[in-house]
């Protein structure tokens, strides 16, 4: 996953973009959204929902299973998460506002998960749709392997 120096300044700048975001929106980024964000960006490795919802529990919220997918929901559309759908899972974005497209090398022993960009892979899967007259919604390429740590 995104590597850094402080986590706590990660965890504190991704939610200082999510209320920029959401005050340049309109939009309400709601003590849940703002929590499961946080737990999110905390954990180290990719968050299963039923997860989120018992740590949200532990924080005195009377969150059921539709209020913690209501929120991931929200935060997938405004680009602040990515669902890893093999792992059925989410993960931070590191860098929200930057583009539409990731890409995620998962390791499958540690379940770390490396989001990365690249414009001429988006290009080449763009050209390959285009030829074969097919209309894209998403594009999401999620690649499994092992990291050079469990090598």
């Amino acid at each position: 996953m995104h590597k850094c120096d402080d986590h706590r300044k990660c965890i504190d700048d991704a939610i200082a973009k999510a209320e920029f975001v959401c005050k340049d929106r309109g939009l309400r980024f709601t003590e849940i959204r703002r929590s499961i964000l946080k737990l999110i960006w905390k954990n180290h490795k990719p968050s299963k929902a039923y997860d989120l919802l018992a740590e949200i529990s532990r924080m005195d919220y009377s969150a059921k299973p539709p209020t913690v997918y209501r929120a991931l929901d929200f935060l997938l559309a405004n680009g602040f998460i990515h669902k890893i759908n093999t792992l059925n899972a989410y993960v931070p974005c590191t860098h929200t506002l930057k583009h539409n497209q990731c890409y995620f090398i998962i390791c499958d022993k540690c379940d770390q998960v490396q989001e990365c960009c690249d414009d001429a892979i988006t290009e080449t899967i763009k050209r390959t749709l285009s030829s074969n007259r097919f209309s894209h919604k998403d594009i999401a390429l999620e690649i499994s392997g092992s990291c050079d740590d469990c090598l």
